[in-house]
């Protein structure tokens, strides 16, 4: 994206005296066009940028200027300090605190210490969820090949995985990528991932079309849906306003609500109805009742 782009060669003139419009190029994958184009739109926001020519030219920002914190709100500065410190609940290191001091003013005058939201993406697993995240950002800045154990329904398998981005996604992380072991994109979830590695080798990028990067079909296992009707006591209500929302149940009477549930997968919605006990009678279909049946007798048996 250009907004992307732009911000990215600004903090490279911040950081550089000069760099040249080929090297910004070849940086941002565009042409040399695109990158005069886009050094015009930065100085028409009113940042003076000047241009060198010959051998040792290049662009830089001129001399003595400095970004002005006063150009953002206090409301823009609160959600890019908040934003930062949601992203320090699962990073190492001191970059985001670093990053963080050469925001913060130096009184609250201009904006409150207080935090009114708090985001912590990393729950329970920041131990292990914080160097796995660190190595795969080197991977993808580097274009490297890791290699690591991945646990799923049908076991364990030994992976090598060229890491494409990380996402935060239904309540967890994952990589996607692609696989050399299936030879096609995967979205693998971070946490169960183990003796996760860098390799010596490098990979280049492959073309990913819509509906190879499309993370909603990595979720659905594919197959046909079915839906299913629960009759559900009426202390399960939070669970279908937490889950599905406050329209996705009908009130039967003052004890009981009824839902109706789509799913693909029989195994999948045998396990989410058991973990909601004895409040939780399947209606329909038949198969799933049968399915349900058949888990609760292995529990019991379990116990015998």
């Amino acid at each position: 994206m250009k907004i992307d782009r732009l911000l990215g060669i600004l903090t490279i003139l911040a950081q550089n005296q000069r760099v040249k419009a080929k090297d910004l190029a070849k940086r941002f994958e565009v042409s040399l066009r695109t990158i005069h184009r886009d050094i015009e739109y930065i100085s028409m926001a009113g940042i003076p940028i000047v241009t060198y020519p010959g051998g040792n030219g290049g662009i830089c920002i001129a001399d003595g200027f400095t970004m002005d914190k006063s150009i953002l709100t206090s409301n823009e500065l609160q959600n890019i300090i908040l934003g930062l410190k949601s992203l320090d609940s699962v990073m190492t290191g001191s970059q985001i605190n670093t990053l963080l001091s050469k925001l913060l003013p130096e009184s609250d005058r201009f904006i409150s210490f207080k935090d009114d939201i708090v985001i912590d993406l990393a729950t329970y697993y920041k131990n292990s969820l914080a160097p796995k995240i660190s190595l795969l950002r080197q991977a993808i800045s580097n274009k490297l090949v890791v290699q690591f154990e991945y646990y799923s329904k049908n076991g364990k398998t030994k992976r090598e995985f060229d890491s494409y981005f990380i996402t935060f996604k239904w309540s967890a992380w994952y990589v996607f990528g692609f696989c050399r072991l299936r030879s096609d994109f995967r979205l693998f979830k971070l946490n169960r991932i183990i003796n996760l590695e860098l390799t010596d080798n490098y990979y280049t990028l492959k073309d990913v079309k819509d509906n190879q990067s499309d993370l909603e079909a990595f979720y659905l296992t594919p197959g046909k849906r079915n839906y299913a009707t629960l009759l559900l006591d009426r202390s399960l209500e939070y669970v279908m306003v937490d889950t599905y929302g406050q329209d996705s149940y009908e009130i039967i009477d003052v004890n009981t609500i009824m839902a109706k549930w789509d799913y693909i997968n029989e195994h999948e919605m045998v396990k989410t109805i058991l973990s909601l006990g004895g409040g939780a009678k399947v209606i329909a279909p038949p198969s799933l009742v049968d399915a349900v049946k058949k888990e609760i007798e292995k529990i019991i048996n379990q116990y015998k």
